[in-house]
């Protein structure tokens, strides 16, 4: 994740190498050689996404694509707003980090890894998305977590149930039913407090 980028521009290892300082964490040797299950924890997770997404902004800067001079606005979803908000310059790169290393941390107590999962319902309206989800819960935690565009609903909570609504959502016309993540969105609620 991002070896190729770091390989090739230098402004790309200036990002890698300020949030490796910034976490007092070699995240970037994660990135780029694993072990893919410890990257793919929320609290390594969430900085290294947005590392990469700022290294691909500041190889664009050093070429003459600004943000200032081509976007009007930026926006993200999720996690992709601290993105955003950093490529803005509203929140340095190293407490953008240090804030996604803190936010992940949280959600990954909140919902231990395996616990949880999400699902892309292709296909399905909001409607019948949610009437799945209903189906699926059987007395355990399912809903809908992100209504993302017509035909784009997605689902989450714990694993058994998102697993029975993919089942489910086929059987009600959806094109494809990808499962997305392993966060839970109801089930984070608690991460909130912490």
């Amino acid at each position: 994740m991002g070896k190729d980028l770091a390989a090739a521009y230098p402004e790309a290892r200036a990002v890698f190498q300020e949030v490796d300082e910034a976490l007092n964490q070699r995240l970037s040797a994660i990135m780029f050689e694993g072990p893919e299950d410890i990257l793919r924890l929320t609290e390594n997770a969430q900085p290294a996404l947005m590392a990469v997404s700022l290294a691909v902004i500041r190889v664009l800067q050093s070429g003459g694509v600004t943000l200032a001079d081509h976007a009007a606005y930026v926006a993200g979803h999720s996690l992709g707003e601290y993105s955003a908000l950093c490529a803005a310059g509203t929140f340095s790169l190293s407490d953008t980090a240090r804030l996604l290393k803190t936010r992940g941390r949280a959600m990954q107590k909140a919902v231990p890894v395996g616990h949880g999962a999400m699902a892309a319902l292709l296909g399905l309206d909001l409607e019948t998305a949610s009437a799945v989800a209903a189906e699926a819960g059987q007395g355990e935690v399912c809903d809908v977590a992100n209504d993302n565009a017509l035909g784009r609903v997605v689902i989450s909570g714990a694993v058994s149930a998102v697993e029975r609504a993919v089942e489910i959502a086929k059987g009600k016309g959806a094109k494809r039913a990808l499962v997305a993540g392993q966060r839970a969105v109801p089930l984070l609620a608690d991460a909130a407090g912490r």
